[in-house]
């Protein structure tokens, strides 16, 4: 039987309107000329120029350590709300606290950072903290939201385990806390990595609410970059996206190496 082409042309296109323009953009970093869209020459410039600009490069550090901290947090309160949400089936108040922690997966950013910003301006007022808005409350406001991805990331992996493990594991006469962190914990270990990057991911890509919650001198990179294009896009800021874009390739290639070594060898 013939194969139809629709579902190849289909997939093509799909992938060229994802990718073509991440392409162009990477072409377009080594570009002469200052103009974007006008190819006059191989360089590498704008690499130079982009290590040499205090402001992309302060952004870029700063938004690296509020995804980090951020994620990292995000991580801990979502696992103990999934252990929570999965072991605990009944008690007081469940269907609340499990609304509380979907909200922010369907909450609009706007509307996120917004009541952020009014609770912040209020907890100042009333309490004397925080000092302003800068890096804490922008760090604050991201472990928010991502607590909320790492907590369905987390459940999804805790419904699915064999308790009996942990059942045989404290038989055997290990504590409920040893039993966590040596059978539990690293059971789950990849759907907590997967948590903890998809945090970095999304804090590192945020823009609106860290717009709402930043202060003076706490601009991250995706701020800058957009006050950068809209006045017109730079070559610089394709030679950062170029850089991100090759680490992340690398990570995604060196994971997939991981996971191909772990793989049990066929028997023949």
């Amino acid at each position: 039987m013939r194969r139809g082409w629709f579902l190849p042309i289909a997939a093509a296109l799909g992938f060229s309107f994802l990718y073509a323009p991440i392409v162009s953009l990477v072409i377009f970093s080594f570009n002469e000329s200052s103009l974007v869209t006008v190819w006059s020459g191989f360089s590498t410039k704008w690499y130079g120029a982009l290590f040499s600009d205090p402001q992309l490069l302060g952004a870029a550090w700063l938004s690296l350590q509020i995804a980090a901290i951020s994620a990292s947090i995000a991580l801990v309160l979502g696992t103990l709300a999934a252990v929570a949400l999965v072991r605990f089936r009944r008690f007081r108040g469940r269907t609340l606290f499990s609304g509380m922690v979907s909200a922010p997966l369907v909450m609009p950013d706007v509307i996120t950072g917004l009541s952020l910003l009014l609770l912040f301006v209020a907890m100042e007022s009333v309490l004397g903290w925080p000092q302003g808005r800068g890096m804490l409350t922008i760090v604050i406001a991201h472990a928010t939201f991502c607590t909320a991805y790492v907590c369905v990331v987390v459940q999804s992996r805790l419904g699915d385990f064999d308790r009996s493990l942990e059942e045989a594991a404290m038989d055997l006469g290990a504590s409920p806390v040893r039993t966590f962190f040596d059978i539990t914990l690293p059971i789950i270990a990849p759907a907590l990595v997967s948590g903890w990057l998809l945090g970095f991911t999304l804090s590192l890509d945020d823009l609106v609410i860290a717009s709402f919650v930043s202060g003076p001198g706490s601009s991250t990179l995706p701020m800058v970059i957009f006050s950068k294009v809209r006045l017109g896009v730079s070559p610089d800021v394709n030679a950062l996206a170029t850089i991100i874009i090759g680490i992340v390739a690398l990570g995604v290639l060196a994971a997939t190496i991981i996971q191909l070594r772990g793989k049990p060898k066929a028997q023949g």
